[in-house]
């Protein structure tokens, strides 16, 4: 099988912790300049992408301003800075758990998110860790949902990135979560939640749908007062907000979801009461570049368990 040449390094430095946008110019001659196909291709706007131009925040691999009548070459690399939004900082600590020179666990708060996307840039726990830590080359081996709070795999050499990504394809971590729900008493649990789930692109909410079940989730009870309860959910597979959906569809939707079961408005900038109160709590796995078998448990407490008036207030 032929090989995938690298791109090359970006001649551009981190900024704030993010990396600069690298683009690639399509095989093809569609377009008579790079102006022309990054107009076509960015979501920006000409008046923008000219303006970069014109001040040279575009450049190519060696780190030159591209002039904006640069002939389109075909496979050529460019880089820039995105203009970052304004992001409302999340006001919740990023712990690191463990670290060695191959790895960063760290247990994420609820709200932040993973990585760069959308309009979370600069405020995501890649960033934050990047900055805080000093480690530029930092990535992340998966993501975790911005609303759930928990243990994140990071890796410290880019080399070594595709290993620890292997390890979640091939479904070699033991992820345990936790989740605060309604109690129902009639529910009988242990119980192993098996369903088709979809996720389409640009809607909220993932649904059930009949056929060859691709979502498996144990669900376990651990103790309940007051009409909630506290659940061990041990996913075997990884669609888009299984757990959610299983638990909603139990009957038992997890406390604070703003989609599951009902897509909920969206609440201002800033406002973080009532967290989604899943949390990823257990991680294990073999290192597969060191051979040592790693245990991980977060310490976080869900407040709508310790401290409901709290958290609902």
């Amino acid at each position: 099988m032929r090989r995938r040449t690298p791109p090359p390094p970006s001649p551009l430095p981190q900024r704030d912790g993010v990396d600069p946008v690298r683009v690639r110019l399509p095989d093809g001659n569609a377009w008579a300049s790079v102006r022309d196909h990054l107009v076509a291709r960015l979501a920006a706007g000409a008046e923008v992408i000219d303006t970069m131009l014109a001040e040279g925040r575009i450049v190519d691999v060696t780190g030159r301003p591209v002039p904006r009548d640069m002939a389109y070459v075909p496979g050529m690399f460019v880089w820039f800075h995105r203009e970052l939004p304004d992001e409302e900082r999340v006001p919740f600590p990023l712990d690191v758990v463990y670290r060695d020179e191959h790895v960063v666990v760290a247990d994420k708060p609820h709200f932040l998110a993973t990585t760069p996307r959308g309009s979370h840039i600069a405020e995501t726990a890649l960033a934050r860790l990047r900055r805080q830590l000093g480690i530029p080359a930092l990535g992340a081996a998966h993501r975790l949902d911005r609303l759930t709070a928990g243990l994140v795999l990071f890796v410290v050499r880019p080399e070594e990135r595709g290993a620890y990504q292997s390890l979640f394809r091939d479904k070699r971590v033991a992820k345990e979560y936790e989740a605060v729900a309604p109690y129902d008493p009639t529910l009988e649990l242990p119980r192993t939640v098996r369903s088709r789930i979809v996720k389409e692109r640009g809607v909220l909410a993932a649904y059930e749908v009949a056929g060859e079940p691709n979502a498996v989730s144990r669900v376990e009870l651990l103790e309940h007062r007051h009409g909630r309860a506290r659940y061990r959910l041990t996913p075997h597979t990884g669609q888009t907000h299984q757990l959610r959906v299983h638990m909603s569809a139990l009957g038992v939707p997890i406390l604070g979801d703003p989609l599951y079961p009902v897509v909920a408005d969206p609440v201002p900038a800033g406002d973080f009461r009532r967290p989604l109160q899943l949390l990823a709590r257990v991680m294990e796995f073999t290192d597969p570049v060191t051979g040592r078998t790693h245990r991980f448990v977060s310490p976080r407490v869900l407040r709508a368990w310790s401290s409901y008036e709290e958290w609902a207030g």
